[in-house]
Parts: structure tokens; C-alpha cells; sequence
């Protein structure tokens, strides 16, 4: 039987000005990225792109917003959204990645036609001070225990690349291990003049070995690499699937471009593996 890959497309639906200090986003107002920035994409310009990229095969969409946490606002956004890609489109997961939340709006978009909450680990406990100030991986670890509380299913993961040692790649996957994620993102770091880190695109042997332990930790896991595919492996990408990679991000990141889905898929096919069809 050929292995099946899971196709999941992000929507970034509010863009950048966010006041929190992460040293890897771009989206942080402390650092001058000139990326594009916005406050709420309308709501059919997400719909079409949903339309578009499910004609691909894709079937996790996650709705992606730029702040530090859900508040009322975005809370009432993202579920308008919700409900409209639910009564247009069949067989679709949809994820919400908002930053902090609390039970009672986890609760709130379940209720809308949320299905998982997405919300990175990022890195280890022991080294998220050095990387970020303006929040704490403790405010992290809770959001993704909200999310399970209320039913959601979560999708949590982090960024290897960092500065962090083997050590603390090692405690983060432990961390992910507790919370029993259905689906983890696997992120390289991608360097950016204007960001603080100051760190070399990570090798392909050390980004397999990411992987591999990753596998190991989360043996049940929806593994999905995500941001840094195209840099750090360019068009050499069968390794990722043969080291446990069952999923992968279909088009655009956050603030960067992906490849096209129609060369995703060609290259997808052409390594023997098949396009998941159901999200169940």
C-alpha cells in the first residue's frame, strides 16, 4: 500500500504588527521585514483560496492570525469564517492558529465549525527566554491544554535551527510527547537580515535527524514539515517521506512563498506516494 501525504494550506488572514518580540517572525513589529500587513482578510477572498487549493487535495485549512491571542474580535472573524468555508466546502479540517486562548473562546470556535487549534511549542522550555520576552513557554504549554480540554484536536510543533542544542530539541519533543498532538509541524528556521538570530540555514543530515527523532517521540503523530522545505531541501525532498514525514504544507506560508501545489503534487506522485483523500 503507498504511503499516504496529507495536504494542509495555511491561511495568513491578519498580517504582522504584532507586538510580541519572537526573534524568528517576521510579523513582529520590532523588526523592520517589510512584510505585507493587514488586519482581516475579507472573508471571500479566504473562501476562493479554500476552493482553490481543495481542488489540489488539500484537507487541513488553518486560519492563521498575526498577535499575541484571541480576543473577542478575532474570535467572532474567525468563526464567521468558519461558517462560511463549512457550508461551501465538504470534507475540510479546519485549524484556527490565533496565539493564547482560553477555554471559553477555544469553546466558541467549536461550536463554529473549528475543528483543531493550532498552537506551536516553538522550542524548548530552556531555551524559549533566549529566543522570546514578551510571553512565556508556560503561556504556550497552556493554550495547547485549553484546546484539548474543550475537545479540539490539537496541531503543535516547533522550529529546529534555532541555536538550541540536541539536548533541548530532544526536551521539546518531549514536551510535544505530553500533549499528544494529532499533528506536529516540523519548521526549520529560515534566516532573515532584519530578524535577531543570526544562525546558518540548517544542514539536510541535521534537518533528517530532526525529523527521524521526531518520528520516534511521536510515533502516532500526523508529522507535516512545513516552514524551510523548499530552502533546506530544494528539489531533492523523497528523504523527508522515508524518514517519517506523512504531510506537508500545500502553497504559501505565513509571510514566504511555497512552490506551486501542482509541482508539489507531480513531485509527490513521482516518489510513489499518494494524496490523502479523507480527513478521517
Amino acid at each position: 500500500m503507498k504511503k499516504e501525504i496529507f495536504l494542509c494550506s495555511i491561511s495568513n488572514v491578519s498580517s504582522g504588527n504584532c507586538p510580541e518580540d519572537c526573534k524568528y517572525c517576521t510579523q513582529s513589529v520590532h523588526y523592520k521585514t517589510q512584510i505585507q500587513t493587514y488586519n482581516f482578510k475579507p472573508i471571500e477572498t479566504i473562501l476562493q483560496e479554500a476552493k482553490r487549493l481543495k481542488s489540489y487535495g488539500m484537507l487541513g485549512f488553518c486560519l492563521v492570525t498575526s498577535g499575541r491571542g484571541l480576543d473577542s474580535k478575532k474570535c467572532e472573524y474567525i468563526a464567521q469564517v468558519a461558517r462560511e468555508i463549512k457550508k461551501h466546502i465538504d470534507d475540510i479540517h479546519l485549524i484556527a492558529c490565533c496565539g493564547r486562548a482560553d477555554t471559553d473562546s477555544l469553546k466558541f470556535l467549536k461550536q463554529n465549525g473549528v475543528d483543531s487549534y493550532n498552537h506551536n511549542l516553538e522550542t524548548a522550555q530552556s531555551f524559549f527566554d533566549s529566543i522570546c520576552s514578551t510571553h512565556t513557554w508556560e503561556e504556550r504549554y497552556e493554550t495547547c491544554q485549553n484546546a484539548l480540554k474543550v475537545g479540539l484536536g490539537l496541531c503543535t510543533g516547533g522550529i529546529f535551527g534555532l541555536g538550541e542544542s540536541w539536548e533541548q530539541r530532544m526536551e521539546l519533543l518531549e514536551s510535544l510527547k505530553s500533549l499528544e498532538p494529532h499533528s506536529v509541524p516540523v519548521n526549520f528556521f529560515i534566516p532573515n537580515s532584519a530578524l535577531p538570530i543570526e544562525q546558518d540555514i540548517i544542514t539536510q543530515e541535521e534537518a533528517l535527524e530532526c525529523i527521524i527523532l521526531a518520528r520516534e517521540y511521536l510515533p502516532s503523530a500526523r508529522l507535516m514539515i512545513a516552514g524551510g522545505r523548499e530552502l533546506v531541501f530544494g528539489e531533492n525532498q523523497k528523504k523527508l517521506y522515508e524518514s517519517g514525514i506523512d504531510s506537508i504544507v500545500l502553497g504559501d506560508y505565513l509571510t514566504t512563498k511555497g512552490r506551486t501545489p501542482h509541482d508539489d503534487i507531480n513531485e509527490l506522485l513521482s516518489y510513489g506516494l499518494s494524496i490523502a483523500t479523507s480527513c478521517h
